[in-house]
């Protein structure tokens, strides 16, 4: 373990929950984020009007409307 000697200051019944906890506020400021700065993912979550993509009609090719 890199930082086995932190264990001689901080209890790891102090230390451990303090690092779960960070870890946790992070990751829910990371979301809070995406839904506050973004459009798409409250679109997501709300279960927004789904968009289809639309096939473009080909136009015939050249040659064969030369031989109609």
């Amino acid at each position: 373990m890199i930082y086995g000697k932190m264990w001689c200051v901080v209890k790891p019944s102090v230390g451990i929950p303090i690092f779960i906890a960070a870890v946790a506020v992070a990751s829910f400021s990371v979301h809070l984020a995406l839904t506050m700065n973004t459009t798409w993912v409250k679109n997501f979550l709300n279960g927004g009007q789904k968009v289809v993509a639309a096939a473009a009609a080909e136009a015939p090719p050249a040659a064969a409307a030369a031989k109609k």
